[in-house]
């Protein structure tokens, strides 16, 4: 039972850290990331196991990671409120060709990494090109150019920027 306790607090604490770190932590991973996350991995497996190593304690703790991430998935779902408050919501962070400085900041996102998506997804050289730009629930970026059909009407109220 120490094992299933013990899954269930790390499973809760690694979802707070990763929700606290921004959705950009884990979109786009330097080697330091990469490395960072399995020092992380390391830590948790060790975290989890304790000093029982034994095959029943590691599919206890694998068997509560999963049934923790599949109980979370089917909450979110039933309680919308919840979602967003795991998941997010998207950001624009670009209207118009103007950077929104504020939104960015709160994403961590600069205007190079717009510029980047805006020219591997669109094919777009300048930022006056974007109608908007989104940083989505998983850390992407969305980009939209002002001459796409429809105008990027399609944004919800939500993720549109305020009108001043």
């Amino acid at each position: 039972m120490d094992s299933v306790l013990r899954a269930a607090a790390l499973y809760l604490v690694l979802l707070v850290l990763f929700r606290a770190a921004g959705r950009r932590t884990l979109s786009d991973m330097t080697a330091f990331d990469f490395v960072l996350l399995l020092v992380i991995g390391e830590a948790t497996q060790q975290a989890l196991l304790g000093e029982d190593f034994s095959l029943t304690n590691a599919v206890l703790v694998i068997a509560t990671l999963v049934l923790a991430d599949v109980g979370l998935a089917w909450a979110t779902l039933r309680w919308p409120r919840l979602g967003r408050l795991v998941t997010g919501l998207p950001m624009v962070v670009v209207a118009d060709g103007k950077p929104l400085e504020d939104r960015m900041r709160r994403a961590r996102v600069t205007r190079d990494d717009v510029l980047e998506a805006a020219r591997r997804t669109q094919g777009l050289a300048r930022l006056d090109q974007v109608r908007y730009a989104v940083v989505e629930t998983n850390g992407g970026i969305s980009v939209i150019p002002k001459d796409a059909a429809g105008g990027g009407r399609g944004l919800s109220r939500r993720a549109a920027p305020p009108t001043a």
